[in-house]
């Protein structure tokens, strides 16, 4: 069964300045698409959409440009700033490069009224008018701010990073899992099958992600979950192949139909690669 992987972060510290990765040093370091594809072909994953690295801002349009000329990368999702009033400019700059299929904001690690307020609102509502969807990104215990988000732009597709960042190793399943339930009842919302080793701690088994992976494809249904690697920020709990690996086996029961949902084909529809 193939994979589109709709998670994918390329690192090229020689042209592109990478602030956060400072405070990384595990991964501070280049991930090539080489590098990448050598680990990932031999798993099934045939083809990629590259996602933002929360560049420095002056780069966020150059890393586009250059990440959608990179082989086996079917499209890209791009960094933005909605918070400033010149969003709109930038969303149709980004619209012009063909392969730019949604934006993303990182809010996990930003105040939660950030993307509250009225401007950043009223700027998400115009993604629709560029056929760009929003990569939403928040820890668990934000969930409720980020449906309080969705809830106000209704005609804008949101894609909810890493499961809704659930403390695996610390809170658990509660209250998580109700939040969870909450926020998958909006139609406008799709969850993302990925990320989660990074929070589960060094001795996490498939067990142990079971319950997050089959709670999200419980509460959003087959038609409304895609599958990511995170990588490189995959390799804090593991590698790329421990969790392509978890994934399969998890979802093994499942019927030929529903994988190739979860593994490829909800991502070609809903980012329209």
């Amino acid at each position: 069964m193939r994979i589109l992987d709709t998670h994918l972060h390329l690192v090229y510290p020689e042209r592109f300045d990478y602030p956060w990765l400072s405070g990384a040093p595990a991964i501070n370091k280049p991930w090539t698409v080489e590098s990448y594809f050598e680990e990932a072909l031999p798993l099934g994953i045939e083809s990629a959409l590259h996602m933002e690295v929360d560049v420095a801002e002056a780069d966020i349009m150059a890393e586009s440009e250059y990440v959608i000329t990179l082989p086996r990368i079917a499209g890209a999702i791009a960094a933005c700033r909605p918070e400033h009033t010149n969003f709109v400019d930038q969303i149709e700059r980004l619209s012009e490069l063909a392969h730019v299929k949604g934006v993303r904001r990182i809010l996990h690690g930003s105040p939660d009224d950030l993307s509250q307020s009225d401007l950043f609102v009223e700027n998400i509502r115009h993604l629709p008018d560029y056929d760009l969807s929003f990569d939403l990104c928040v820890r668990a215990d934000q969930l409720p701010v980020g449906q309080m988000l969705a809830e106000r732009a209704p005609d804008v597709t949101f894609i909810l990073n890493h499961c809704g960042v659930p403390d695996v190793t610390g809170a658990g399943l509660d209250p998580w899992r109700q939040y969870i339930t909450s926020i998958a009842k909006l139609p406008n919302m799709v969850a993302k099958v990925s990320g989660i080793i990074a929070y589960s701690g060094p001795d996490w088994t498939v067990d142990t992600l079971r319950p997050y992976v089959e709670h999200i494809i419980e509460s959003f249904g087959w038609d409304r979950v895609v599958w990511g690697s995170d990588h490189p920020v995959v390799r804090l709990g593991g590698d790329l192949t421990r969790w392509v690996e978890a994934t399969r086996e998890i979802i093994k029961g499942a019927s030929q139909d529903e994988q190739a949902k979860l593994l490829h084909r909800n991502a070609e529809r809903i980012y329209k690669v």
